[in-house]
């Protein structure tokens, strides 16, 4: 059923595209606004393709209009300006409560809201997320959680009985928070210890948290302003029986006055490294009574009298079709994290376009950094995983959302959810991990590459690095993550091959697959085809899930326990197949993508370029492997390792002269962009002597200069 869906995804898409796209000429982008004349140009004119197309080849149209429309928004209402000064921790809370407040009065949503699918209404959510992220990042994370994630989870998990609490959250009525984390666990959700029992007497829950490693923590949006919490606890029934893990909707505070209710102990955990304006809290619950119809009852609810119903037989059923619902969480923060790899990269090339060092002659011109080769080395290939990424999101967000909704259309949704998208899950839990390091890398290697100005914060590259690095560990910490994946995929490789999307197919193949070696591969296809970057991944995912499962079970025959067996294959095995299969459906995503008709004669060859690059970057990071299973070898002429790294540096200097205008395809408008450094005007020094001028303070004398003048400066000498 789910190739069904996911079949049908695809021609959905390839017509909607045939309507808007049959030729490059019908694509309207009038709404783009251009960009202004300056140093820049000089690389602009290089480029051989029309920019604006290239985007629309990056972003669905109508959703990017949505962007545009926010952002002409926010850049006119002086609540969303930047502020002058570095705001406290507490003024940074304020501050994102107020903007999400203000985004229900600038009606961004579109005028038919109201009729649209939960589907549409998270696409538009999306977008208009994206758009928010650039400028207020805590307020994109607080509406994602309050809104998407929250919703999401209570569409997955609620029913008829609690459409009010949805209707309310999308409208912004109330102020909604996700209570899942406890104190001393967070990955391991089965050892949550909140406690939910059920008194038939008065038809009541009774939450309560045991003790302070038992609290709930890390809450975004609890910690100051949530007024309802959608929580996880361990429902009891009357007769003592435990039914393991489910969702309630628990009363925080009094809407009115945000005063806690009775029996909940709630608190902010303080100042973070970053994205302040959430304000995180934690919350504990002595005997605190809630209504039986606040429990989120499809998977499973308590009769008036205290009997127990649920279309599941066993508990630990319930854990992973509720859990299940949070994977549009992860996918949230991937399209985050690709919008904040572009952000970096954009900053960094429009940066080395402009500023000039050294040059052949002592007293010649100088060069723009961009020319030497070291620096496109650094930049480029994270401008082409900037490219291949946003793509790959974009498509693994549209299968998403199809098997969700088929899957909740369905009377026994959430059964056949967890039947039929563990392979969705493994994919989204390893390009999670993929993108959010992806994007972590891209700005450490930009703030570095814009030496100096890059570290100044009016370049955006420390508030970059700041507010991602939470991506790293929320919604599942990266290395635990991917063990779901790389568990998934020996699974396969073990029991038979069962993907319905055919992300894996190709295990049945593996007598075949195992026999290839570089030479073969490269007499089959040309090294710059995406057909040669999907053979050599083939061949290397079987390499490694062959080499993960030997170890394992050479583990276990000498008597370890399966769970030590997984745990001691992680290291230069379970680990680097997770990164490696989402590679892979990272490619395979890109080549989908350039079967599309609106992929013109014009935009083809600079996509193939992005593709080739990030393929060959990606197979660079893994030549141990490679040698190691005796794909390739050292003793060859012209060996793998030394092609490999040939092509990736001529990609890297083949992309120079049309880096500027793929970065502009990227960009968001430079209000949200807030770089002093990587504006589209490319005015680097007026603009770095504006921001130095004008800082508040700058060449004044400061208030305390008596307190630090010299002995000498006392005496009058």
């Amino acid at each position: 059923m789910l190739v069904r869906i996911l079949d049908r995804s695809r021609k959905v898409r390839c017509r909607n595209f045939y309507r808007k796209s049959i030729m490059a000429s019908v694509k309207d982008t009038t709404f783009i606004p251009n960009m202004p004349s300056g140093p820049l140009d000089e690389y602009r004119k290089r480029a051989k393709f029309d920019w604006k197309q290239l985007r629309l080849i990056f972003e669905d149209e109508n959703l990017l209009r949505i962007k545009y429309k926010t952002w002409n928004k926010m850049e006119n209402d002086p609540l969303f300006a930047k502020p002058k000064h570095t705001p406290s921790a507490d003024e940074q809370k304020y501050r994102a409560a107020m903007q999400m407040n203000a985004t229900n009065l600038l009606k961004l949503a579109p005028p038919d809201v109201e009729s649209m699918s939960h589907r549409q209404k998270t696409r538009y959510l999306m977008s208009i997320n994206e758009a928010l992220r650039s400028v207020c990042p805590s307020l994109s994370v607080k509406i994602a959680l309050g809104v998407g994630l929250f919703n999401n989870a209570l569409l997955a998990m609620g029913t008829e009985r609690h459409n009010k609490y949805y209707e309310a959250a999308w409208k912004g009525e109330i102020i909604t928070c996700l209570a899942i984390t406890e104190v001393s666990h967070g990955s391991n959700t089965k050892r949550i210890r909140t406690t939910a029992r059920y008194d038939e007497k008065t038809q009541e829950f009774i939450i309560h948290t045991p003790d302070f490693e038992a609290a709930k923590c890390w809450v975004g949006n609890l910690g100051k302003t949530a007024t309802i919490a959608l929580t996880f606890a361990i429902l009891y029934t009357a007769d003592g029986k435990n039914h393991g893990l489910h969702g309630f909707l628990i009363p925080i505070r009094d809407p009115n006055t945000l005063i806690p209710y009775p029996g909940v102990l709630v608190g902010d955990i303080g100042e973070k490294i970053g994205l302040n304006g959430i304000d995180n809290g934690f919350v504990m619950f002595n005997n605190y009574r809630i209504p039986r119809e606040n429990l989120l009852n499809k998977t499973g609810d308590v009769t008036p009298d205290g009997q127990y119903e649920s279309v599941f037989s066993e508990p630990t059923k319930i854990l992973g079709a509720a859990l299940e619902s949070f994977s549009a969480g992860r996918i949230g923060i991937m399209q985050e994290s690709s919008n904040t790899l572009a952000d970096a990269i954009v900053i960094a090339v429009r940066y080395a376009a402009v500023r000039k060092q050294f040059g052949q002659d002592i007293d010649g011109p100088e060069m723009p950094i961009i020319e030497y080769q070291l620096h496109q080395w650094r930049l480029f290939p994270y401008l082409a995983a900037a490219c291949v990424l946003k793509i790959s999101v974009t498509t693994l967000t549209d299968v998403y959302l199809a098997v969700v909704e088929k899957s909740r259309a369905n009377s026994n949704g959430f059964e056949q959810l967890t039947k039929e998208v563990s392979e969705i899950h493994a994919l989204i839990s390893s390009s999670k991990a993929l993108l959010t390091w992806t994007a972590r890398d891209a700005i450490q290697e930009a703030r570095e590459a814009c030496g100096g100005y890059g570290y100044h914060k009016a370049a955006n590259l420390g508030e970059l690095r700041n507010n991602h690095d939470a991506c790293c560990t929320y919604e599942g910490d990266n290395n635990v993550l991917g063990q779901q994946t790389s568990n998934w995929l020996v699974r396969q490789w073990e029991n038979g091959v069962e993907n319905p999307s055919g992300t894996a197919e190709f295990i049945d193949r593996w007598s075949v697959i195992k026999t290839y070696t570089f030479e073969q591969i490269r007499d089959k296809n040309s090294l710059n085809s995406i057909e040669f970057f999907i053979d050599c991944y083939q061949w290397l995912m079987c390499y490694l899930m062959d080499s993960t499962s030997k170890h394992m079970q050479q583990s276990t025959a000498n008597g370890s326990s399966r769970f030590d067996a997984r745990n001691n294959a992680q290291v230069f095995r379970a680990r680097d197949l997770t990164r490696t299969y989402s590679e892979y459906y990272a490619l395979k995503s890109f080549q989908e993508r350039l079967t599309l008709p609106d992929v013109t004669s014009t935009l083809r060859p600079i996509l193939e370029l992005v593709c080739q690059l990030y393929g060959f970057w990606c197979l660079e990071k893994h030549l141990a492997t490679f040698y190691q299973g005796c794909f390739a070898s050292s003793t060859a002429q012209n060996s793998f390792g030394d092609i490999v790294r040939t092509e990736l540096l001529r990609l890297c200097g083949e992309l120079k002269d049309s880096s500027v205008a793929v970065v502009d395809a990227l960009a968001p408008p430079d209000f949200a962009l807030n770089s002093i450094i990587g504006k589209s005007d490319g005015l680097l020094y007026e603009n770095l002597q504006n921001e130095f001028m004008t800082n508040p303070g700058a060449m004044e004398r400061a208030s305390w200069w008596r307190d630090v003048r010299l002995p000498i400066a006392k005496s009058k000498l």
